[in-house]
């Protein structure tokens, strides 16, 4: 099954990128030609390996999308690798390629707005597939989800795995990346620290089942755990330390430079960095993280992101 490495967007924009490169600085230009031209053999080489929905009989068994999913609900993300089809190992690592193929592309036009912008937001789609891809897996770990949500997840999983980055494969994906879309274009205030102002900001570009997910939800402190480390960059602990220090000096208010002056040099989180849309991934993963540690630990705080609350919302 022939796999494109770019679609027509991505094509676009890498021949505008080398011409530009070209009319200033032929070696770069060159560099891009290879480190590409390198994308695309790769995904040839994927291509030669079977659809994860065809059919394949071994041994008198048959191995398809519904065995697939089967083995995704039953089996822990420990042990799923060795378990999940060469096609899907081999796309993650080619979404990896073309992430890190843009991302040099991006340094050598950073001097061409627009180039370097389309960029960013061909980048910043192939993130999203990655934290799709880890929101659902991180799900069908959740012991408090029931077996048909997490078939359904598993479904969505396959499609995505099937399809790449097409939004279509998942009536879910395009308001997750919505959620990531307006909090990458919302930085902290921080101000009383209680979230409101990020809030209103966020939510204004957001749909309404995210208003219905936080009227329904915001009674639970889980839910408002979640939703406050994804709205402030800082995890549940160095919350509580910040608002404790507030009401022990009587400060009325904080910014940026005085939360990290208490937090010291070594935040829980790093930053999000709006020039380079991996850091949301990255931030997505260590929040995903320390939720799991307190889950298995037992510390108080969301066990959950807010992403996988919210997924499990709509999927209500």
């Amino acid at each position: 099954m022939q796999l494109e490495a770019l679609n027509s967007v991505e094509r676009d924009l890498v021949q505008r990128s080398i011409e530009y490169l070209r009319f200033y600085n032929s070696p770069e230009a060159e560099m891009v030609e290879n480190r590409f031209k390198a994308v695309e053999q790769l995904a040839e080489a994927i291509g030669k390996f079977p659809s994860v929905k065809d059919a394949q009989f071994l041994l008198g068994t048959i191995r398809d999308g519904t065995t697939l999913v089967s083995s995704l609900v039953g089996l822990s993300s420990s042990a799923r690798l060795l378990h999940t089809p060469t096609r899907v190992v081999a796309l993650r690592s080619l979404l990896v390629a073309k992430i890190h193929a843009f991302s040099l592309l991006s340094l050598l036009v950073r001097q061409e707005e627009a180039l370097r912008s389309a960029c960013r937001s061909a980048i910043f789609s192939m993130v999203c597939a990655f934290l799709v891809e880890d929101v659902y897996s991180s799900l069908l770990e959740d012991p408090l989800l029931g077996s048909d949500k997490k078939e359904s997840l598993a479904y969505d999983l396959v499609r995505l795995w099937e399809n790449g980055t097409d939004p279509r494969s998942s009536e879910h994906i395009p308001p997750l990346r919505a959620l990531w879309t307006a909090r990458d274009s919302t930085p902290p205030i921080f101000g009383t620290m209680d979230g409101s102002s990020e809030l209103i900001r966020i939510s204004l570009d957001l749909e309404n089942d995210w208003q219905d997910f936080i009227l329904n939800s915001l009674n639970d402190e889980e839910t408002r755990g979640a939703l406050e480390e994804f709205l402030f960059g800082l995890s549940f602990e160095e919350i509580h330390q910040v608002r404790s220090r507030l009401a022990k000096f009587g400060i009325g208010a904080v910014g940026q430079e005085e939360v990290r002056a208490y937090l010291g040099d070594r935040p829980a989180y790093s930053s999000i960095d709006g020039s380079d849309p991996r850091s949301m991934y990255d931030f997505y993963v260590q929040r995903r993280d320390f939720a799991l540690t307190r889950g298995r630990v037992g510390l108080p705080g969301p066990k959950r992101s807010l992403e996988e609350l919210y997924l499990i919302h709509r999927m209500s």
